[in-house]
């Protein structure tokens, strides 16, 4: 199941040509999916990358038909994911956009689209610890919290026969309409405790947003 995880964008530099640089990544912070990135999460895949003479796509907001440019470094240091690319701004309408963003400091985030090779639960640090992953893609994206990225992971959970992770699902809820409440509530003990924890029964256009999400409408 391809995964996508957020970070705000920290850029280095950009040239008036379309070249920039930045981290995509970053060690050692819990994001709001519970989730630390370790060093070394990404030696093995940019391996297997390099062993191809290739690097992960540069997307526009994880669309698969949206290429915008071609990264041309990635690699691992102290701090994370550092990676160069060149955004095709002579060529590509859609670079040329993403390049004045860029330079106008209007889009803030970066964010991988990945899977997970080999995690570990943390009880101390309350959180899942990612120790190694295969990366496909970096998109540039608007906000470093990609809430249409959430929904998609949970829809392809749903999917695969899996459950996803309780604090996605809550959140998930969240963007669907339920109220903190009754979230937390349908965590808790299900619908029955949903449609007892406000004074009100569940809001239906939360519900027929709820299904609609699920069904991929």
């Amino acid at each position: 199941m391809l995964k996508n995880k957020s970070f705000n964008l920290e850029i280095k530099s950009v040239s008036d040509t379309g070249e920039f640089s930045g981290y995509a990544s970053v060690f050692g912070v819990k994001d709001s999916h519970s989730d630390i990135v370790l060093p070394g999460a990404f030696k093995n895949t940019l391996e297997r990358w390099t062993e191809k003479a290739s690097l992960p796509a540069m997307l526009w907001m994880h669309n698969m038909n949206e290429p915008i440019g071609v990264y041309t470094v990635m690699k691992e240091d102290e701090k994370g994911l550092y990676v160069e690319g060149r955004l095709l701004v002579d060529d590509d309408q859609l670079a040329k956009r993403a390049h004045a963003h860029l330079k106008a400091k209007s889009i803030s985030g970066l964010s991988i689209g990945y899977n997970i090779i080999d995690e570990e639960w943390s009880s101390e640090k309350g959180a899942w610890l990612l120790k190694d992953i295969e990366l496909w893609e970096v998109s540039l994206v608007t906000f470093p919290s990609n809430d249409e990225s959430r929904i998609n992971d949970v829809k392809a959970a749903f999917r695969e026969g899996e459950l996803p992770k309780p604090s996605l699902v809550e959140k998930f809820l969240r963007d669907a309409g339920f109220s903190r409440s009754q979230s937390k509530a349908f965590m808790a003990n299900g619908y029955k405790a949903l449609r007892d924890a406000d004074t009100t029964a569940p809001d239906l256009s939360a519900l027929k947003s709820l299904t609609s999400i699920i069904k991929g409408e």
